[in-house]
């Protein structure tokens, strides 16, 4: 069934390579995207998501591959996701990508299409990855346009052996960096000060928009002029700064043929306003993944009560492809509490495959198989009744309000550590309290009595199915009281 498309949608990622080395291992040696079961996509749509993110989904590149297996740093990585790996096991970076076309052992670009189709009957959208900033090492484009690269001198590669090197033709070209940590030495750096580097981007969006809904575009704060400039300023040349942003033009060209596309930005370095100002949908929340792992209830409500239309276009997560699996950094009690909060504030609530098994090991984008993780029952089902929660209509495209928490009786100083909200719409609403500490914690939620029908109300908590029975004069006065242990939640339905 077609769903509306929400204010405040839920995106699951998964990796494309893992996804369909278990369909192999279920359905047979010779599964590719267009033999996928039906009930395989079914079993997401369940869930409620808007949107399924095929992670790492394009050509992988052979010269990524060879540096794969050349990374002490990767290979440790290798020895823990998949004891016993061999050379078979590892496929390159997604991000250093050869070409915008499916990879092979994944399927057919017929395939891809017709699961957008499948999707859009479920009720879902596809998202795709887009790298701006760089390709591979070995991407043709290295050879039949060099002019689109930041091109060096054989004395830069001398001196700086770790930021170039020579394509097969023959040129010194800048490896694609983030200005904070070495090179990636598998791709090739993309000037984006060129015009024709520009215009080959945006002809690959529009490739790309005839599988997808909407596109993740890696690290795309990387390709804003003045980060740019700073980054690259030595090794212009004649190239001069732009007038416009490229993500202005890319933007608007694509969302002039389709309106509806989705551009989704993986941004940090508080530029995400910036990126939505150029057009981004959503941009990702570091920020409160940061403050959820190491700062205080305050500060996560403090940043979560700023403005509602900054908070609406940000993307929130425990875990993805690039950060540690949301088990082992947060630990499962906590973890489950942040999920609570990412998955009901306003944006877009971004999922990762195996965070609702509660997976505790980091699998590297360059494999393609991983070890067996026994699934932890408590997590599951605690995913599942969240879910059920957030799942309709109502909550995804309803009004959403932050709640005062006030203490529950003098010098009980814990009701600082509880979170609460409300999304609300015709008459029904329903109440999400968070104690996000590690201590039991107390305090009286003041509900505004313009949410709340008279008379006594009904809240049953969905993550414990117990029903609680309260007055309206207590709630509009006093406040609703509230008692949680450690990392734990309410859920609430408010009953008619």
């Amino acid at each position: 069934m077609k769903r509306p498309r929400l204010l405040n949608p839920h995106l699951y990622e998964i990796n494309a390579l893992l996804f369909m080395e278990r369909m192999r291992c279920t359905y047979g040696a010779d599964c590719t995207l267009g033999k996928v079961p039906r009930s395989e996509w079914e079993k997401i749509a369940s869930k409620g998501f808007s949107y399924l993110w095929l992670m790492g989904i394009w050509e992988r590149s052979p010269g990524s591959k060879q540096c794969a297996l050349k990374d002490a740093g990767l290979t440790k990585a290798y020895c823990d996701a998949l004891p016993g790996w061999s050379e078979k096991d590892v496929k390159g970076s997604p991000y250093a990508v050869h070409s915008y076309v499916i990879d092979p052992s994944i399927g057919t670009g017929e395939e891809l299409r017709n699961l957008r189709s499948l999707l859009k009957e479920l009720g879902m959208g596809l998202i795709l990855d887009f790298v701006p900033n760089h390709v591979a090492i070995d991407h043709p484009w290295t050879s039949e346009a060099p002019e689109r690269f930041i091109q060096g001198t054989e004395e830069d590669a001398r001196r700086e052996p770790g930021l170039f090197s020579h394509t097969d033709s023959g040129r010194v070209i800048a490896h694609g960096r983030d200005p904070f940590f070495p090179a990636w030495t598998d791709t090739a750096q993309i000037n984006i000060f060129s015009p024709k580097a520009r215009r080959a981007l945006i002809d690959e969006l529009k490739n790309i928009a005839q599988y997808a809904d909407g596109v993740r575009c890696d690290m795309a704060m990387l390709v804003l002029n003045n980060i740019f400039e700073k980054t690259w300023a030595k090794y212009l040349g004649d190239y001069i700064r732009l007038d416009k942003e490229f993500w202005a033009d890319a933007i608007k060209e694509i969302k002039a043929e389709n309106p509806s596309f989705l551009f989704l930005a993986e941004a940090y370095w508080d530029l995400e306003y910036r990126l939505q100002q150029l057009g981004f949908d959503y941009t990702y929340d570091k920020k409160l993944y940061d403050l959820m792992l190491h700062s205080s209830p305050r500060d996560v409500r403090n940043y979560l009560f700023g403005d509602e239309t900054f908070q609406r276009k940000c993307i929130r997560f425990m875990e993805n492809h690039d950060e540690q699996r949301a088990a082992s950094s947060f630990g499962k009690e906590r973890s489950l509490a942040g999920a609570v909060i990412t998955a009901t504030v306003p944006g877009l609530h971004l999922f990762h495959e195996g965070q609702f098994e509660g997976y505790a090991v980091r699998v590297p984008v360059q494999l393609s198989s991983k070890k067996e993780e026994q699934t932890d029952t408590e997590t599951k089902d605690f995913y599942d009744r969240l879910f059920s929660f957030t799942s309709t209509h109502r909550f995804g495209s309803g009004f959403w309000r932050p709640l005062e928490v006030r203490t529950a009786w003098n010098d009980n100083w814990t009701f600082g550590n509880l979170l609460a909200w409300v999304w609300y719409s015709d008459h029904t609403m329903k109440l999400v309290c968070v104690n996000y500490a590690p201590e039991t914690s107390q305090g009286r939620i003041n509900i505004p009595h313009a949410l709340i029908q008279a008379g006594p109300l009904t809240f049953r908590d969905v993550l414990t199915d117990e029903i609680y029975v309260r007055t309206t004069d207590e709630i509009t006065g006093r406040g609703l009281f509230v008692e949680l242990g450690p990392w734990k939640a309410h859920l609430f339905d408010l009953l008619e």
